[in-house]
């Protein structure tokens, strides 16, 4: 895989370079929440346009149905990379139209366009090769050079991600590099004890990530709605809590092989239940009652961990050499049940070795949370894409790039 270095080596004066970046941010209307994933593709556009490269950017954002969609307008995404660059960034009203081609045509040696929201287009996400491969080429007619540098998209084979590069001169910009970089460390020479913390909604998203860790953590704490999956195949009452039973088989067929294989599973031994799921715009207190894991009522649900369960994950993370994180542990965005999510953190915080928090909402719970994000080893823009590599999965969007 060619990086960014190696293009920079070679010259980009006057070129036309093509950055897939991930510019799928949360707003509220037309406010960016979590600018993170922005601030994450600022390195590379910089040293391009420094370099004197004319860089056109481009996104998905959402999921319209590929047709155009001002809720899903990329607009305050290029206004924000433009107070971020300290320089005025062009915004094209299309993907591959004439507002797109006028706003290329008009880049000057050093300056910067976004254009709008690929999927605004059908041939982005189409499952039909030659619908992809047609859009793909009519967004290689605006480039010379094509930069990969949107990891949170890798793992989709959209015309942007895995067709245009075969199309361009391709390289690999500064975060793919990097997160390939520490995905390998979680992998290939991982330093030990290596502690997996899981949580969030669906067991059944996170099933292909625990077949793989059986055979590489030393420990594996789960948490989140998921956890309640995890308590009854242990026969415990979970009342109303988040549950997927069809899942439950393969659930305590991976218990069996982690007491099988020395891993150990560590599941929450207290939560904080409530008959009623917390209001998350107004943020009322919504009161929740602490039972022991094996003790939730009928009528309630499980929405965090517990303060003893808060103590013990601590515990396991505390020796950790190697940390993977990805999921909350329950609904931080209410703040009486952000507890457990925030001792998650700072106990990554406190972990003396490589932490890693693996991006979607642990990311953006980090920065909800107020957590310094230099205080971990590396945070993840890729929730989706990091889950799947460490799966073994082959991602369309770095096999384009190691063409």
């Amino acid at each position: 895989m060619k990086t960014i270095d190696e293009l920079l080596s070679e010259g980009v004066t006057g070129k036309r370079v093509f950055v897939r970046a991930d510019l799928n941010v949360p707003l509220d209307g037309t406010t960016i929440t979590d600018d993170g994933r922005i601030r994450a593709v600022v390195p590379t556009v910089k040293a391009l346009a420094d370099a004197g490269a004319r860089v056109i950017v481009a996104s998905h954002l959402g999921r319209p149905k590929g047709a155009p969609d001002p809720a899903f307008s990329l607009a305050p995404a290029a206004a924000r990379l433009g107070e971020l660059l300290g320089a005025e960034v062009a915004f094209a009203e299309d993907t591959v139209g004439t507002a797109a081609e006028s706003s290329v045509a008009g880049l000057a040696d050093g300056r910067v366009a976004v254009i709008e929201n690929l999927r605004f287009n059908a041939g982005e996400t189409s499952k039909d090769d030659a619908e992809r491969a047609a859009f793909a080429d009519k967004l290689a007619a605006l480039a010379d050079v094509y930069v990969g540098d949107g990891f949170g998209a890798v793992h989709r084979k959209h015309a942007s991600v895995y067709d245009l590069p075969k199309k361009l001169p391709h390289y690999a910009g500064y975060l793919i590099a990097t997160e390939v970089g520490v995905l390998k460390k979680l992998t290939d020479d991982v330093q030990r004890p290596y502690v997996v913390a899981l949580g969030g909604a669906k067991v059944s998203d996170k099933l292909a990530v625990i077949d793989q860790l059986l055979g590489k953590a030393d420990r594996l704490l789960i948490g989140g709605g998921m956890a309640y999956t995890f308590l009854k195949a242990k026969g415990y009452e979970v009342g109303i809590s988040l549950l997927q039973e069809d899942q439950i088989p393969a659930v305590e067929e991976y218990m069996e092989r982690a007491e099988k294989n020395g891993v150990e599973l560590v599941l929450p031994v207290d939560v904080l239940v409530s008959s009623e799921f917390p209001d998350l715009k107004t943020k009322a207190p919504a009161h929740p009652t602490t039972v022991a894991a094996d003790a939730i009522p009928a009528d309630q649900e499980g929405l965090d961990i517990g303060p003893e369960t808060r103590k013990l994950y601590a515990s396991k993370l505390a020796d950790a050499a190697t940390v993977f994180w990805n999921g909350p542990m329950g609904v931080f965005e209410h703040p009486d049940y952000a507890e457990g999510t925030k001792a998650v953190a700072q106990a990554l915080v406190d972990a003396p070795g490589f932490t890693v928090v693996g991006g979607g909402d642990s990311a953006a719970a980090v920065r909800t949370l107020g957590f310094d994000e230099n205080a971990f080893g590396h945070i993840s823009t890729g929730g989706g894409a990091s889950l799947e590599y460490l799966e073994g999965k082959t991602l369309p969007g770095l096999a384009a790039l190691e063409d």
